[in-house]
C-alpha cells in the first residue's frame, strides 16, 4: 500500500459509509434493528456498529493505544443517530491518520494482541489493507441487509465514488 492508496481508501471508506448510513436511515426502526439470520452481528445495527468498533480498534493499535474493547460485538451506540455521528467522526479520524502516512511509516512494524490475547506483529501497511478489506466485507453484508429489509441499497462502486468526487 502506498501513502496515496492509503489516503484514497480512507476517503472512499468515508464516502461509502455515508451512503450506507443514509440508506439505513430510510428504513423503519424495527427493520433496522431486526435480528436477521444472515447478519454476522445480529442485525443491520450490529453490523454497522461492528464496522465502527473494528476501525477504532485498528487505528488505536496503530497509534499505540488500547481501545479496551471486550468483544467484536460490543455495542458502542444503541441508536442509529448516535452511531452515525460516531461513524462520521471515526471516518474523519481515519482520513487524518491516512494523510499523515508516508512510506516509512507504512513499513513500521506494529505489535498487538487479538481480543483473545494472541500476539501478532504486522506492518502498518498490512494492518490498513486488512482494515479496508474488512470494511468492504461487512459493508457488503450491510448492503444486503438493507435490501432484505426493503430499503434501497446504494451503489458503493469505486467508479461511482471517483465520478462523484473527481468529476
Amino acid at each position: 500500500m502506498t501513502p496515496q492508496d492509503c489516503r484514497d481508501h480512507a476517503k472512499f471508506n468515508a464516502w461509502a459509509n455515508a451512503r450506507l448510513f443514509q440508506a439505513a436511515a430510510g428504513l423503519p426502526e424495527a427493520a433496522y434493528f431486526r435480528t436477521r439470520p444472515a447478519a454476522y452481528f445480529g442485525s443491520l445495527h450490529g453490523t454497522l456498529n461492528h464496522l465502527l468498533l473494528v476501525d477504532r480498534l485498528w487505528i488505536d493499535r496503530a497509534e499505540g493505544a488500547d481501545p479496551g474493547f471486550t468483544g467484536l460485538d460490543q455495542i458502542l451506540h444503541a441508536d442509529l443517530r448516535a452511531l452515525r455521528r460516531a461513524r462520521d467522526t471515526e471516518d474523519l479520524r481515519l482520513i487524518a491518520f491516512a494523510e499523515r502516512q508516508d512510506a516509512a511509516e507504512l513499513a513500521r512494524e506494529i505489535s498487538f494482541h487479538s481480543l483473545a490475547g494472541k500476539p501478532y506483529s504486522a506492518t502498518l501497511s498490512r494492518i490498513l489493507r486488512n482494515l479496508f478489506n474488512h470494511q468492504t466485507h461487512h459493508r457488503g453484508q450491510a448492503h444486503a441487509l438493507i435490501k432484505e429489509a426493503g430499503g434501497t441499497a446504494p451503489d458503493l462502486d469505486m467508479f461511482v465514488f471517483w465520478d462523484e468526487t473527481e468529476g
